[in-house]
C-alpha cells in the first residue's frame, strides 16, 4: 500500500520512496523525507538549461554523461542493498565520468560534480546539509549556482577529504569545471534570460 504522505518525524529509505505517490518529488537525507515539489521557478529551470546545454556539448564523444532532476542519486554508506539507503538525492545537475555507478534508476554512489541551484526553499539545505553530505560521499566538485545574485561558489574536495571552498564566481566570469578538464563555464551565457 502506498504511503499518502511521509511523516518528518520517521525515518525511510530508498524502498519506501519508491512507494510514494506519483507526480510528487521527494529526497531523503539519512532517512529524513523532503518534499520538492512544487516545481522551481523560471529563472531557475532556464539558468539549468543554459548549463546543461553547455555542459553536454562538451561532453560529445567523451566518457561522461550529464544528468538533470528528477534523476536518483543513491547515496549508500556502504555496501547496503538499494532498497536500504537512506539518502537518495535529486540534484540540478550532475556528471558521471564511472559508467559502473549507472542503472535503469540512476546513480548509485557520488557523481564527479554535482550543481545546486538555489531556491528560496531549499538555500539552508544546498548551503548546509547537501554540502556536508556531498563532502561525506567524496563529490569531487560542488557548484552552489545563485540565480538571484548571479555568482556561484564553488567547493573542492581537498586531498583530505573535506573541502575547500576556494572559488567564487560572479556572472561575468568563466568558471573552470575542475573534474572536467578544459571545460569553461561561461557564466553570461548561464545567466542569460
Amino acid at each position: 500500500m502506498a504511503l499518502l504522505k511521509p511523516n518528518p518525524q520517521e525515518r525511510y529509505n530508498y524502498k519506501d520512496l519508491c512507494d510514494w505517490p506519483e507526480g510528487e518529488r521527494w529526497e531523503l537525507i539519512e532517512g529524513e523525507p523532503f518534499n520538492m515539489t512544487p516545481a522551481p521557478g523560471r529563472l531557475h529551470q532556464k539558468f539549468l538549461v543554459n548549463l546543461v546545454q553547455m555542459t553536454a556539448n562538451f561532453l560529445e564523444g567523451k566518457p561522461c554523461a550529464v544528468y538533470v532532476a528528477p534523476f536518483d542519486v543513491r547515496l549508500p554508506k556502504g555496501d547496503e542493498l538499494d532498497g536500504e539507503i537512506d539518502t537518495v538525492v535529486q540534484p540540478d545537475l550532475v556528471v558521471v565520468c564511472d559508467k559502473k555507478k549507472l542503472d535503469d534508476k540512476g546513480c548509485r554512489g557520488a557523481p564527479d560534480w554535482v550543481v545546486e541551484i538555489l531556491s528560496p526553499s531549499t538555500t539552508e539545505k544546498d548551503l548546509t546539509r547537501k554540502r556536508d553530505l556531498y563532502e561525506f560521499h567524496k563529490v569531487r566538485e560542488y557548484w552552489v549556482i545563485s540565480p538571484n545574485d548571479k555568482y556561484v561558489q564553488v567547493f573542492d574536495l581537498s586531498e583530505t577529504g573535506k573541502y575547500v571552498q576556494n572559488r567564487i564566481y560572479l556572472s561575468n566570469a568563466k568558471a573552470p569545471v575542475q573534474v572536467l578538464q578544459g571545460f569553461l563555464v561561461d557564466l553570461q551565457k548561464v545567466f542569460q534570460e
